[in-house]
């Protein structure tokens, strides 16, 4: 069965007639959504990085607000926010727009906010060997806004410290000073 009938069925389930005006082409409409929203699983970050080897640069390099969007494992509804991710070079760096790149396949994904936030950490970590790497995301669930404890202005926090981040308060006093914590 294709992702289409399956849809349709699901919307039958919820009691709707799919074959009234408004929903007629739902079921083709959420699968192409569907493909975007979830593109993560044909991506790796390995495939779109460009590796700069041999570099001499070696202070923080941050990027910071990055918006993405995600999808929660548990009740498939969204969660977005920003990620502010920071390393320091070992002899390698990445183009500035690889970064959100990286945080982009992993949201596309469904995830829980922790998992995302030590997939962009440890994929950093692994591809370029740095003396450090920081993840902070901040997010807005639907899961806890249109269900559950219905709080609308809550936000969560999540963090993934590697190398000098973890073990260096200097550093990551630094790197909090730089995205504005």
């Amino acid at each position: 069965m294709d992702r289409q009938e399956l849809i349709k069925q699901l919307l039958e389930s919820l009691g709707e007639d799919v074959t009234r005006e408004g929903l007629r082409d739902t079921p083709r409409r959420v699968d192409e959504s569907y493909k975007r929203l979830f593109s993560g699983y044909k991506q790796r970050p390995e495939d779109v990085l460009t590796v700069f080897d041999g570099e001499k640069y070696d202070e923080m390099i941050v990027v910071k607000d990055i918006e993405f969007y995600s999808n929660c494992e548990h009740h498939v509804l969204p969660f977005f926010g920003k990620a502010h991710v920071g390393y320091i070079p070992n002899g390698k760096i990445i183009g500035l727009s690889k970064v959100p790149r990286i945080v982009e396949i992993f949201a596309r994904r469904l995830q829980n906010q922790e998992r995302l936030t030590t997939q962009i950490a440890d994929s950093l970590e692994e591809l370029l060997h740095p003396k450090g790497v920081a993840v902070i995301l901040e997010a807005r669930h639907f899961c806890m806004m249109a269900r559950g404890v219905e709080k609308q202005e809550s936000s969560v926090s999540t963090s993934a410290l590697r190398g000098l981040f973890k073990r260096d308060q200097a550093t990551r006093a630094e790197f909090m000073r730089l995205i504005g914590r």
